[in-house]
């Protein structure tokens, strides 16, 4: 199911043992792009340290509620290597995280979540070995940060990210909300990463492998409707491009 960021925000979040927190951000890797970590705001319960949910243990969101549950207990993740609120995510931090819960380290081969291009969650499962020659460096990213980020065609700037659509089954960014309004009254269109040529960080700009004028004549995306496979399809279509969920399939089947 597809969430926005925004959307998410806000959300309780519940372990085995209680509620812990709401969730206040996502950071995302600048490869992939996908959800390494929720960070929770606990409130006066974990001060003075940023509080990290991978998505192994995010069991799933429930809307109704407005919350997302969690399979760790409260004493889990008080006993979890502990990063300062005010440092940013390092290497070492996240090979002693991962070791901590025993969770296999995505970074550890060529795929969005390592030797896999989906989330495997069944422990049973977790027969491939990390493999040093196909780790990559990931650059972690906040949502909150990146939200902003001017949007840049191949001739011209066309608007600026205003959300992010995340799939809370594979927790990959699928799509950033591009609010146009700048160039064009009222219309919200929606970028996938994979049109993404490169991100210039200290310009705050994403440039993008299309044109003003494809993006102007893309569907048009609305908050109030719901993504279907049929509007990805179309959308996937009108750039001439595969799906990702093409490419994921071609992947796990090799």
């Amino acid at each position: 199911m597809f969430f926005k960021a925004n959307t998410l925000r806000g959300y309780k979040l519940f372990s085995l043992d209680g509620e812990i927190g709401t969730v206040s951000e996502f950071y995302f890797d600048d490869q992939h792009w996908a959800v390494r970590y929720l960070v929770a705001d606990t409130g006066g319960w974990l001060t003075g340290r940023q509080v990290l949910l991978s998505p192994y243990s995010l069991v799933g969101v429930l809307k109704e509620d407005k919350a997302i549950a969690i399979n760790l207990t409260k004493e889990q993740i008080q006993d979890s290597p502990s990063l300062e609120s005010e440092k940013p995510v390092s290497r070492q931090f996240e090979v002693d995280y991962h070791g901590y819960y025993g969770w296999p380290m995505y970074w550890g081969g060529p795929l969005m979540w390592g030797a896999y291009p989906y989330l495997v969650r069944d422990p049973n499962e977790w027969s491939a070995q990390d493999d040093p020659e196909k780790s990559w460096d990931p650059h972690l990213r906040s949502t909150d940060a990146v939200t902003g980020h001017h949007i840049q065609a191949t001739d011209g700037e066309i608007g600026h990210v205003e959300d992010f659509i995340l799939d809370d089954d594979a927790w990959a960014i699928r799509y950033l909300v591009v609010d146009t309004r700048n160039w064009w009254p009222g219309k919200k269109v929606l970028v996938s990463p994979r049109w993404i040529e490169r991100v210039s960080w200290s310009e705050q700009k994403v440039f993008v492998k299309l044109t003003r004028e494809a993006i102007q004549a893309s569907p048009e995306y609305k908050d109030e409707e719901k993504i279907t496979r049929d509007y990805e399809s179309g959308l996937f279509r009108h750039y001439g491009r595969d799906g990702y969920w093409a490419h994921e399939t071609e992947t796990e089947d090799s």
